[in-house]
C-alpha cells in the first residue's frame, strides 16, 4: 500500500513517521523548507514511547503524481480547502481519502471535492505539537488512530491499512461503525471547545465557579441532544467517560482551540462550534450554550482580523 501524507506536522508527522519507520511505503507532500530539514535531520519524534529519528520520503506539491492508494490529512479546518487543491493530483483511480480533522463538516466538503466513496472516516485521539525546530512533541501517553468505511462495516482497502498499521508504534482499530465514533468525539470536543474557550480557562478551573459543573454539563448535553437527533445516540458509557474527563476537579484539561486564542491564532470554532450549532438548529434542539460560545469565538475571530 502506497500512502501519502499531507504535511509533516504533530499527527500526520507522527502517525506517518512511526508508520514509515515499520516499514511501510509513505510519502510526505510538504513544502520546500520542510522537504529540506527533513533531508537534513530526518523525521524527528519525542514521545514516551519511544523517541524517534528516522530518515523518510518527501515530495513537493508541484512533483504530485496520482500514485497513492491512501491519502492520510489532519489539516487545520481553516486550512482545509488549500489542502484539497494540494492533493488533488495525487488521486489516482482508485485511491482512498483518510482524514483526521476535528468534527465532522470536513467530511461533507471532501466528499463533494472527491465523491463519497473515496472518503473514510477518521480520528485521532493524540497530544501532539511540532517545535519551532521541527522536532515532534508527544505530549501525553495515548496516540490512537480510528479508521472505517463511512457507509459502515469493513472492506479491503480498510483491512490493508489495519494490517499496515498493525506494525507501527501507536495503537490502531478499524471501525465498523466510524460515523457513531466521529459524533461522539464531535460531541466532546464540541463541549471542551466550546466551554474552554468561552471561559479562558481549563476544566480544573471552570468548576472552581460555582456554577461551572452546571455549565459544563448542560453544553455536554447540549451536543448530545444534537447528535442524538441526527440519529447518532453516543453510548452511555462513553458519554459517562466524557463527564467524567469534563468535571474532573484540578484538572489543566484545556482544547487547543484555547492555546490557539492564547497565541493570538486563528480556531476552528465554526467548523466545530459553530457547526454543531447549525445541526442543532436543524434539527429543532435548543441550544443557548452553544450560541454563547459562537458569539465569544466571532468575537474573537472578527477581533483577531479587525473585521
Amino acid at each position: 500500500m502506497k500512502i501519502l501524507v499531507f504535511g509533516a506536522g504533530g499527527i500526520g508527522g507522527y502517525f506517518g513517521g512511526r508508520l514509515a519507520a515499520a516499514g511501510a511505503d509513505v510519502t510526505f507532500l510538504v513544502r520546500p523548507e520542510r522537504a529540506a530539514q527533513l533531508a537534513d535531520k530526518g523525521l524527528v519524534i519525542k514521545s514516551p514511547h519511544g523517541d524517534l529519528q528516522h530518515a523518510v520520503n518527501t515530495v513537493l506539491a508541484e512533483d504530485l503524481k496520482p500514485l497513492y492508494d491512501l491519502v492520510m490529512f489532519a489539516c487545520k479546518a481553516y486550512d482545509l480547502d488549500s489542502a484539497i487543491t494540494a492533493i488533488t493530483p495525487a488521486i489516482g483511480p482508485h485511491t482512498a481519502i483518510l482524514p483526521s480533522l476535528n468534527g465532522l463538516r470536513h467530511v461533507d466538503v471532501l466528499q463533494e471535492a472527491f465523491g463519497a466513496a473515496r472518503v473514510l472516516g477518521g480520528l485521532a485521539q493524540i497530544a501532539v505539537t511540532l517545535t519551532p525546530e521541527g522536532e515532534i512533541r508527544h505530549l501525553s501517553d495515548f496516540h490512537l488512530l480510528v479508521f472505517g468505511e463511512r457507509s459502515g462495516g469493513t472492506s479491503p482497502r480498510c483491512e490493508a491499512f489495519a494490517q499496515v498499521c498493525a506494525g507501527a508504534n501507536f495503537t490502531s482499530r478499524l471501525s465498523d461503525n466510524i460515523n457513531l465514533e466521529l459524533w461522539e468525539k464531535f460531541v466532546f470536543l464540541a463541549t471542551l471547545a466550546g466551554m474552554t474557550c468561552l471561559m479562558r480557562a481549563s476544566v480544573g478551573a471552570i468548576l472552581r465557579a460555582d456554577d461551572g459543573e452546571t455549565l459544563m454539563r448542560d453544553m455536554l448535553e447540549e451536543c448530545r441532544r444534537i447528535a442524538t437527533a441526527a440519529g447518532h445516540p453516543p453510548r452511555a458509557d462513553v458519554m459517562a467517560r466524557y463527564a467524567d474527563l469534563l468535571t474532573e476537579r484540578g484538572s489543566g484539561f484545556t482544547a487547543s482551540m484555547l492555546r490557539d486564542i492564547a497565541r493570538g491564532g486563528p480556531t476552528e470554532g465554526d467548523h466545530i462550534v459553530g457547526d454543531m450549532l447549525r445541526r442543532g438548529k436543524a434539527l429543532g434542539v435548543a441550544t443557548p450554550l452553544l450560541r454563547t460560545a459562537l458569539c465569544s469565538l466571532q468575537t474573537y475571530e472578527r477581533g483577531r482580523s479587525g473585521a
